[in-house]
């Protein structure tokens, strides 16, 4: 399982923000075939997040086709979610971790806006860089 080129960078940014990463990857055996998602999540204080727990699923879009990356993303996202809710930890709540620039010239427009909307998918914006999240999206 390959990891994704920002994955170090989504990691960093989790921590800085009060994370304490669990799972790296978070392993979940769905039907037959084991689900790798990216990285697993509590708050390192749980008064601070309310105890929440995640999951996210890192994505760079640094490949060719936008479109084509989304679909996939989404795919994986809807895949992972429903093994998410027949799993030991059905409250765990899935992210798709996105870098800022493809969340600002893509992601908040047609055609992914509407799909991000019907599918509830839960956003989190990072800049890659600077290893920080600008943005939750619920």
């Amino acid at each position: 399982m390959a990891k994704d080129i920002f994955h170090n960078a989504v990691k960093t940014a989790l921590q800085k923000d009060g994370w304490t990463i669990t799972h790296d990857p978070y392993q979940l055996r769905y039907g037959l075939v084991d689900i790798y998602i990216d990285l697993a999540a509590e708050p390192a204080l749980a008064a601070e997040k309310e105890g929440r727990k995640i999951a996210v699923e890192v994505k760079s879009f640094a490949g060719g086709s936008t479109i084509s990356e989304f679909h996939t993303a989404l795919g994986q996202f809807l895949n992972y979610q429903a093994a998410l809710e027949v799993s030991d930890e059905p409250e765990r709540i899935l992210y798709l971790a996105v870098p800022t620039d493809t969340y600002q010239t893509f992601l908040r427009f047609e055609p992914a806006k509407t799909v991000i909307e019907k599918y509830k998918v839960r956003l989190i914006n990072y800049h890659p860089v600077r290893e920080v999240i600008e943005q939750w999206i619920e």
